[in-house]
């Protein structure tokens, strides 16, 4: 699970337990490939997963997609809506997902109430971060490095260590992948075929990866020198 952000007295955590006292909060459920939101769509609501999991992704002019950031149970995602902005990412279920959905005004005054902006301003900071070295990785690595670079990064977030690697609890089709690192799916079946082979990732029938993380780190290392 992604680390949560303090926000003063608040933690995102929290807001499930918070939110769902207030005004219009409401659960909602979605099958995989439901959109929750679309870029450029209004939505005044920022949504928490309470169970399943969700990916934001850019969509450029041309139609080529790019995956932002994957949310599990806890998370808080939707947040411009907190700064009345307009999205510029699309938002889409991963899987059967259930979601708690928080008008963002509501959440506002909490934040307000609590003296947590700050706090609030500190944690979109840190997820602009993220999505800006998400842009820069895909501007300055080869497709096969950010690949590599991407499935180390969701063993650290999300996966759970075993005695035969780290494996990620979160199906993955390779068009899932494709959007990771911007590349196509044929050419994502081949760098993963290669990883494979080099036993650096293996799959299992359901799409989970297990990631050797000592063997993909080093294959990482020489593959920036």
């Amino acid at each position: 699970m992604t680390q949560a952000e303090p926000l003063s007295g608040i933690s995102i955590p929290d807001l499930p337990v918070l939110t769902g006292r207030l005004p219009g909060t409401s659960l909602i459920e979605l099958s995989r490939n439901d959109h929750v939101y679309r870029g450029g769509s209004p939505d005044a609501h920022v949504y928490v997963v309470e169970r399943g999991q969700v990916k934001t992704q850019m969509v450029a002019a041309s139609g080529k997609r790019c995956l932002l950031s994957v949310h599990v149970a806890g998370d808080l995602f939707g947040e411009t809506a907190l700064l009345g902005l307009e999205r510029l990412e699309t938002a889409i279920a991963l899987t059967r997902t259930v979601l708690r959905r928080i008008p963002a005004a509501s959440v506002a005054a909490v934040l307000a109430a609590e003296g947590s902006r700050d706090a609030l301003a500190r944690h979109l900071i840190i997820r602009l971060q993220h999505q800006q070295k998400v842009v820069a990785d895909m501007v300055t690595m080869a497709s096969e490095l950010r690949l590599a670079v991407r499935l180390q990064d969701l063993a650290v977030r999300f996966g759970q260590r075993g005695p035969y690697g780290t494996r990620v609890d979160i199906a993955f089709t390779q068009e899932d992948l494709s959007e990771m690192v911007g590349t196509t799916r044929t050419r994502v079946g081949q760098f993963l075929k290669r990883f494979r082979e080099l036993e650096m990732v293996e799959f299992t029938p359901r799409s989970h990866v297990t990631v050797h993380e000592e063997r993909l780190s080093a294959w990482i290392e020489t593959a920036t020198l």
